[in-house]
């Protein structure tokens, strides 16, 4: 497989399962090293790392809570220490919890959801902000949160909760753009719709996007590869003046 110019190197936090491995696969297809973090799932993180060598890039995985501060400043040093060099940042991992509304919430369930959805993201954004500044003359760092269609629509009645953090993610990639612009760094987000990955059955709703996918305009749920698609094109230098963008992808939802 031909391999486009402009090597860098990309870490994805949350990066062994659905759009964050997807996005890890399609950045090693392009030629770069692509480091992943997990929580727990070694297996899964392994078998990833292997299909992005097998790609013949260059992978590695580290282990870490997004939640926590030292995992996170830990990972950051490992993956700039092992591969010389941090270009592109892509906060990915994410939870969902069972489907119910607002007033039947736990406050541990919410306070769970803000933390790895939005604290997470913070923490794993200010991490990029430190390793990610270039020379005005150098391509741009970029960072890429990946939001979700539901800090849009709300998500009545099934994750308030996520839609309020998700929320949060699109004002901090308007205010981040800003912040780090000055620093030769883009900070972009896209908000992915009804997609099939591992997230619905971790929300107790294994079929929710074969079930609704009729429901969007395009008459499908979205696959991970092409929310990974929209990802790589912001990382990479063909997204070269585009800054503070909250890109959908939804199929029209």
């Amino acid at each position: 497989m031909s391999k486009t110019p402009g090597t860098k190197t990309l870490l994805i936090s949350g990066g062994s399962r659905g759009i964050g491995r997807e996005t890890a696969l399609r950045a090693a297809e392009r030629g770069w090293s692509v480091a992943i973090t997990y929580r727990t799932d070694s297996v899964m993180a392994a078998r990833t790392v292997q299909e992005i060598e097998d790609l013949g890039a260059r992978g590695m995985m580290v282990q870490g809570n997004v939640c926590t501060e030292a995992d996170v400043t830990h990972n950051f040093r490992q993956v700039a220490d092992h591969f010389g060099r941090i270009d592109a940042v892509v906060v990915n991992a994410g939870i969902v919890g069972p489907s119910m509304p607002l007033a039947q919430m736990s406050a541990d369930r919410i306070r769970n959801m803000v933390e790895v959805n939005l604290l997470g993201a913070l923490l794993f954004a200010r991490e990029a902000a430190r390793y990610l500044p270039r020379d005005a003359d150098e391509p741009s760092g970029a960072l890429v949160f990946v939001s979700s269609v539901a800090a849009r629509l709300g998500a009545p009645f099934e994750y308030v909760d996520y839609a309020a953090a998700k929320g949060a993610i699109d004002t901090l990639t308007l205010g981040l753009s800003k912040e780090l612009a000055a620093q030769n760094i883009r900070v972009n987000a896209v908000r992915p719709g009804l997609i099939e990955t591992e997230i619905h059955a971790s929300g107790g709703q294994p079929d929710r996007a074969q079930r609704l996918g009729k429901l969007v305009p395009m008459a499908r749920a979205g696959r991970a590869r092409e929310v990974a698609n929209a990802i790589i094109w912001l990382c990479s230098d063909e997204a070269s003046y585009t800054t503070g963008a909250v890109l959908d992808v939804t199929g029209g939802r």
